[in-house]
């Protein structure tokens, strides 16, 4: 009786079997060589299966577990490694890092400090602070400013001089190269409660709902 020789599919069974598949290296082994015996025990006397063919059918499962140890190792290097950087980020606890953030919380007599990042150098830079009903009570004109972070405080006072209610204000920046429009990212200072690992990496708990990516922080005190 004439058996066909073995294929890749036979030896890793459907297609995506290797990602989903429960059985470990070893069970897919020994099915493997189950088959390859019960392939040589039925083969076409007049027709047997050549050295070539053989070499082939080992050579694939060889492939198949190589792939599979390598995915192990794979995934478990990057446990390891997300691991790491949750122990080495834990030193943020309790520190103070300048992240993404446009909202302001002004206390009385004391001044608030933010910062804004502008990725290209700018002919001309404006600041802008707003209440919650949108409208201006603070403006900043810098000029020209280089690329890079640039750190400002607020007294907590409107542009009349007068003290702001209390609430939350956000910060806006506008700035322009020529006749370009240049982005702005408004940057604000939290301190970090805790730290976990999520799907995207790092994260860090700001407190109030509020999270920022390890790779967000642009200062760290």
């Amino acid at each position: 009786m004439a058996v066909s020789a073995l294929t890749s599919s036979d030896s890793i069974g459907a297609p995506g079997a290797l990602s989903s598949s429960t059985a470990t290296s070893a069970d897919s082994e020994q099915r493997f060589l189950k088959l390859l015996v019960t392939q040589l025990n039925n083969q076409d006397p007049l027709n047997p299966l050549d050295n070539a063919q053989l070499t082939s059918q080992l050579a694939q499962m060889s492939t198949v577990s190589g792939i599979e140890k390598l995915n192990s190792a794979f995934q478990s290097l990057l446990a390891q490694s997300g691991s790491s950087q949750v122990l080495q980020s834990a030193s943020l606890i309790g520190r103070t890092v300048l992240v993404p953030g446009s909202e302001l919380t002004p206390k009385s007599g004391a001044d608030v400090p933010f910062a804004f990042e502008v990725p290209q150098s700018a002919d001309s830079v404006k600041v802008t602070i707003t209440n919650a009903a949108g409208d201006t009570v603070r403006s900043f004109d810098l000029g020209a400013l280089p690329q890079g972070v640039k750190t400002l405080s607020w007294d907590g006072l409107s542009d009349t001089g007068a003290p702001v209610a209390d609430g939350r204000y956000m910060v806006n920046g506008v700035a322009r190269s020529g006749d370009t429009n240049v982005p702005v990212t408004a940057l604000a200072y939290a301190s970090v409660s805790s730290v976990s690992q999520g799907a995207t990496g790092v994260s860090l708990d700001l407190g109030s709902g509020r999270q920022a990516r390890l790779g967000d922080v642009r200062l760290i005190l």
